[in-house]
């Protein structure tokens, strides 16, 4: 079975949105994003596939959860609930022989998510955000351990230091 994991991108308080965008600008992590999920399917929810400009990242199968039976966008496939995404999306990686399926976001896919996953990519963004609006759950220690950590200084096109970590489950 693939390993179910996620990707998110979070301030030191818990932020990972701010009215429907992040709240920062990672170039950086953006290019390892796409370089560790890429032939992988992802899942993530409406608001976060809106945020991209309602179109897929290239080179990933898409299938993006709303509520909404009529939600339709092109080159992805739609599922009502989060478990019937994870699903599909399972039967996407294993018809395309990875080993992983990628959750992206947002707040409520995340925390649906993270009972299951094995694994979390995560972007620790080296600032607060009072203002914002998504957050991620507190990754418990007794659960998940760090296996991998590396600090990111502010490249020339992110707003911030990040430190990216990943987290295995116990």
């Amino acid at each position: 079975m693939p390993t179910l994991s996620i990707y998110v991108a979070v301030s030191q308080n818990g932020v990972i949105g701010r009215e429907g965008h992040m709240p920062w600008k990672l170039s950086s992590d953006l290019k390892r994003l796409k370089v560790l999920t890429m032939g992988k399917p992802l899942v993530l929810g409406r608001k976060t596939f809106e945020s991209f400009g309602s179109r897929p990242l290239p080179g990933r199968p898409h299938v993006v959860v709303s509520r909404s039976a009529r939600f339709e966008a092109d080159g992805v496939e739609t599922a009502t609930t989060f478990d019937a995404a994870l699903k599909r999306a399972d039967e996407i990686a294993r018809s395309l022989n990875v080993d992983e399926v990628c959750v992206l976001g947002g707040g409520e896919i995340y925390r649906q998510a993270l009972p299951l996953a094995g694994l979390l990519h995560v972007t620790h963004v080296e600032a607060e955000f009072a203002d914002g609006d998504a957050f991620f759950p507190a990754i418990d220690p007794e659960i998940f351990t760090a296996v991998q950590s590396e600090y990111v200084p502010a490249g020339e096109k992110d707003s911030h230091a990040t430190r990216y970590v990943i987290y295995r489950r116990r």
